[in-house]
């Protein structure tokens, strides 16, 4: 039986798709079909259904037209109703499902990894699969493999992205309401670097359209061995990019995306970045402007500043949660749905923001058009974006370290790490274990010890550990990484190099 459990990655499947410095492939033809035919069947149970329809989309990776193809021809010979999307952002594929009433969506996209690798994301109207269904789907197809054959009958095509972008266009211009109505973007320059992805359309098809000057954006045309830099708005090189366009071309604003446009980042008018705890402080200052009191979800690795400014600031709720912006989706669901709760914001410092009137579906290019129509308002009375997170205060240093675990069953490993490090800190003087942690253990460190705070977790989907460090002096997170280092030592199943390194 071939092993197919270890393409899981979170919610989604991903593996290599192109042959790169001597890996095999892990999505193979063979293996392609026999998901695809697992998926079909998990989908007949979840809707209850005999006959369905489903959208394919793909991003810019060499590896997707195969992939697509591979997808496409597994469905048609099971009977399924497809419709070929083409080159497509993973929100459009989403919302393909709302706005075409059709069973189910698949992306093809491996978001930001490496050129090789490539995956599958797939979505119902109630949003994307969870990490359980994904088990579903790779267990049938791993016991049950599956091939092609005979006549299978052809795609239709859907420009899905056209309806997609015509319904970013009218949110802009309902929502700036400019006295020239369809052209409220011609007094502003914007650029995009679409880092060879497929964040194009949003240049083209929406801020073009609405007049905008977009001179100066960068990297727009779909390349998938990536030649310029990773997109990704957590990646260095990428910011540093989108900040270089920024400042060239003398724009208002600079935006980035990550390969298939579920994140994003921005820039303002003097080429700082509004990005990780700077963008959810924006975003949430636009959710929170009709839902007085909402709580919004983040992740795990927020800011001090952040939760005051979140809610001395804005008067809202933080409610800080797990890595993983399915985690923090699901969180904000819950909330709403279960607890009763206003909840209008999940959000990741990564880039990934769902809005509760968006389905609370993480969409890059939504969370930028939310920001475009706030900078248009602000505009109305002589404010800024970057006026509004004024009050944001953010740490004078910080730092991120991650120890690989050397063990094959390593979550147990690395829990029982954790577990030691609360158990230290609670019998530490200057150091204090926060009082609610929903992932690993985050302490707080006195003014004597660091003056700040560190996060020991796992990681979402890798065998390591993860220190999040923060300080709000200069020194601080040196001295609190010593405090660590005199701790993390004594675990021989662990590699602490780069923490050896940085000392």
């Amino acid at each position: 039986m071939d092993n197919l459990m270890y393409l899981k990655s979170g919610t989604d499947i991903r593996g290599t798709a192109i042959e790169k410095d001597g890996k095999p492939v892990d999505l193979t033809d063979n293996r392609l079909m026999s998901i695809t035919a697992a998926f079909v069947e998990f989908l007949k149970e979840k809707l209850g259904k005999e006959q369905l329809t489903v959208t394919v989309g793909y991003d810019s990776r060499v590896s997707s037209p195969r992939i697509s193809k591979t997808v496409c021809k597994t469905l048609l010979s099971l009977g399924v109703k497809v419709y070929d999307c083409g080159l497509s952002s993973t929100p459009s594929m989403f919302m393909s499902v709302v706005n075409f009433d059709v069973d189910s969506a698949v992306e093809i996209t491996a978001s930001h990894l490496p050129m090789e690798m490539n995956g599958l994301k797939f979505f119902t109207r109630e949003g994307g699969f969870s990490g359980d269904d994904i088990k579903k789907i790779l267990s049938f197809a791993q016991e049950n493999p599956y091939e092609v054959t005979g006549d299978i009958g052809e795609t239709e095509k859907l420009n899905n992205m056209e309806k997609y972008c015509n319904d970013l266009c009218e949110m802009i211009k309902k929502g700036v309401n400019a006295e020239n109505y369809d052209k409220p973007l011609e007094n502003l320059k914007i650029v995009v670097d679409a880092g060879n992805g497929v964040g194009a359309f949003y240049v083209e098809n929406v801020l073009k359209v609405l007049g905008a000057d977009t001179e100066g954006s960068r990297y727009l045309d779909p390349d998938g061995t990536f030649p310029n830099h990773i997109p990704n708005p957590e990646n260095a090189t990428a910011m540093k990019s989108i900040c270089e366009a920024v400042e060239e071309s003398g724009a208002d604003l600079g935006v980035i995306f990550d390969t298939d446009c579920d994140r994003a980042a921005c820039v303002d008018k003097n080429a700082n970045e509004i990005n990780r705890n700077k963008l959810v402080a924006l975003a949430a200052y636009i959710a929170l402007k009709d839902n007085e009191g909402g709580v919004i979800v983040t992740d795990s690795v927020t800011s001090d500043g952040l939760n005051e400014f979140i809610e001395k600031h804005l008067g809202g709720v933080h409610h800080r949660f797990k890595r993983g912006y399915k985690n923090v989706i699901d969180e904000a669901k819950r909330l709403q749905n279960e607890e009763g709760k206003c909840a209008p914001l999940a959000i990741e410092t990564s880039g990934h923001a769902a809005f509760s009137e968006n389905y609370y579906l993480d969409d890059g290019a939504y969370l930028i058009t939310k920001i475009i129509i706030e900078a248009g308002k602000l505009a109305k009375v002589n404010e800024t974006i970057e006026s509004v997170i004024k009050d944001l205060k953010t740490p004078v240093e910080e730092k991120e370290v991650r120890f690989t675990i050397k063990l094959s069953d390593f979550r147990d490993y690395g829990l029982s790490v954790i577990s030691d490090f609360k158990t230290l800190c609670e019998n530490t003087e200057g150091v204090a274990v926060a009082p609610v942690n929903y992932e690993g253990v985050r302490v707080n460190f006195d003014g004597a010890n660091g003056d700040g705070w560190q996060l020991l977790r796992m990681s979402v989907h890798e065998p390591l550990l993860v220190l999040n460090c923060e300080s709000n002096k200069e020194g601080g997170v040196l001295r609190m990484l010593e405090f660590f280092k005199d701790f993390i030592s004594k675990y021989k199943e662990l590699d602490v190099s780069k923490l050896q390194a940085i000392l």
